[in-house]
Formats: C-alpha cells, sequence, structure tokens
C-alpha cells in the first residue's frame, strides 16, 4: 500500500512528538486529541522543536513551514482519522482507555489503515481483539523525546499480518528510526528491563545506599549510560513508570512489585518534568 496520510491519536508528549516525525517524514498528518487545549499545546510545543532546528542549521525556513504546513489538528476523531492510511495510538496507558478508542477508531477509519499503539507495555493481542480483523493491528512504540531517539520497537501481535508489520517498518524508517522486531511479551524488550533498573535504584535510594544524584551519576559514568535511573524517569512519568511497573508485576510476579517509595512519589503527585516536581525538582 502507499502511505501518504498518518492519524496521531492524543497531543500528550508522546502524540506530538510522534505527529512532528510523521511531518519531518512528509506524511500528511492529522492530530487528534479530545483537548482543545492539549491541541493548542502540542502544535506549540511541534513549531518551537521545528524552530530548533532552524536556530542549529539542520533546516532552511522554507522546509519548515513546508513540515508545519503539513499538520491538522481535531478534537473530533471521525474526522481525523476518515483518510488516514496508517493511525498511530499514542493516549495513556490505560488498557480501558485504548480499547474504547479502538472501537470507535474502527468505525471511521478506512478499512484498509493500519493501526499501530504507542504502548510501552500493554497487551497488544487484547487490543487487537476488539477489532473485527485483529491482523491490522500491532505495536509502534517510539521513546520520549521522539525527535532525538532512534529507537521503535515494532511489537507482533498473536494475529499482526506480515503486511501490518511491513508497513509499521516502513513508517519508521521513513521518519529516520532505526527498528527492532519483538514478539509480544509484557514489557517487550526496553520496558522490561528499564521498568526493572529504575525500580531498583527507587529501592537503593529508599534504603539510602545513594543520593539519587549520585545514583545517577555512577549508572552514567559507570555503565555508559546516557542517563541516570532517576532523570529518565523524571522524563517519562513517574506515574507513567508505575503504570508499567503494575502491569509487570500482575504479569510476571514479584521481580517487579514496584518500590514503595515510587508509590509515594506519585501519590504525593510528583509525577516529573511535566509537573515541574519528580524525584527532582525543576
Amino acid at each position: 500500500m502507499t502511505i501518504q496520510r498518518i492519524a496521531v491519536l492524543g497531543a500528550g508528549t508522546m502524540g506530538h512528538g510522534i505527529a512532528h516525525a510523521a511531518m519531518v517524514a512528509g506524511y500528511d498528518t492529522s492530530l487528534f486529541d479530545a483537548s482543545g487545549e492539549a491541541l493548542i499545546h502540542a502544535k506549540a510545543a511541534i513549531e518551537a522543536i521545528v524552530a530548533k532546528t532552524v536556530e542549529l542549521g539542520r533546516i532552511k525556513d522554507g522546509e519548515a513551514h513546508a513540515i508545519t504546513g503539513r499538520l491538522r489538528t481535531f478534537d473530533h476523531l471521525a474526522q481525523a482519522v476518515a483518510h488516514a492510511d496508517v493511525v498511530i495510538e499514542a493516549v495513556p496507558e490505560q488498557m480501558e482507555l485504548k480499547l474504547r478508542l479502538l472501537h470507535d477508531l474502527e468505525k471511521h477509519a478506512p478499512a484498509r489503515a493500519i493501526i499501530a499503539s504507542n504502548t510501552s507495555a500493554l497487551s497488544l493481542t487484547e487490543m487487537a481483539a476488539a477489532l473485527a480483523h485483529p491482523g491490522r493491528l500491532a505495536g509502534m512504540h517510539f521513546f520520549n523525546p521522539v525527535h532525538k531517539m532512534k529507537l521503535v520497537e515494532i511489537v507482533r501481535a498473536l494475529d499482526s499480518a506480515p503486511e501490518t508489520l511491513q508497513a509499521i517498518d516502513e513508517v519508521a524508517r521513513r521518519m529516520g528510526k532505526e527498528t527492532v522486531l519483538v514478539r509480544e511479551s509484557p514489557g517487550f524488550v526496553t520496558s522490561r528491563i528499564n521498568a526493572m533498573i529504575g525500580n531498583e535504584a527507587f529501592y537503593m535510594l529508599q534504603e539510602g545506599v545513594a543520593s539519587a544524584r549520585d545514583i545517577d551519576k555512577a549508572l552514567k559514568l559507570g555503565l555508559n549510560h546516557p542517563m541516570g535511573p532517576f532523570e529518565l524517569v523524571d522524563l517519562v512519568g513517574l506515574d507513567t513508570r508505575l503504570s508499567v511497573l503494575e502491569f509487570l508485576h500482575r504479569s510476571l510476579g514479584e521481580k517487579f512489585r514496584p518500590c514503595p517509595l515510587l508509590v509515594q512519589h506519585v501519590k504525593a503527585g510528583r509525577l516529573g518534568r511535566k509537573v515541574g516536581r519528580g524525584v527532582y525538582d525543576d
């Protein structure tokens, strides 16, 4: 199939990042969110990324104008997906929310449209089962910040069709990403390993082994991690990390039990950069 139009569902941090990547890749891009305010913030964030790219001399003003001109925003799902070749779901990590969205999506998207979910841990097979044609769905796991991170995990659900996986791989590569193909398993590759590292870091902090800054410094300088576990969790969101850990705990057992200190931070509203306060205060 020829892919020209992409619809992204959800205008949060990941959603607007994915939309930006689609725009840069030359796709006509629709961005949907039920919140008009979220769409305004998302459009401003995308324009800021494009402006920074111009400032750094990586693109010219004319190219920047062409990129931003490829975006349309919608607060009605039917309008956003009506002509989409690929739909990328990027709403919060709540299975009930995703299933409701997929149910509505199937009513309005073209029957030929490929559906990808940006979930970092949830079951793609369960999502696909909500569709009349489960083969059209697979995982397309991006990383934050999307415009800087090179990897996309393509996750094969039980019934994902080969042409679905091929189309998602084509889109990712056109966005300038490297891809890995993963059979569906709780947490896939990256979320499973990353959740365990981050959770262990919280246990170490809780036990007074070292300060958050020294744990981050040790992993960056001693293990060559580009970011420390606390810097990373502040970036992705403590609530998101907790949600993933709770799912992994249910699926894979006690080794993924969330650290009580992480739970405490989330209950206190310390969710990371998006609220200006997490492990660190921004």
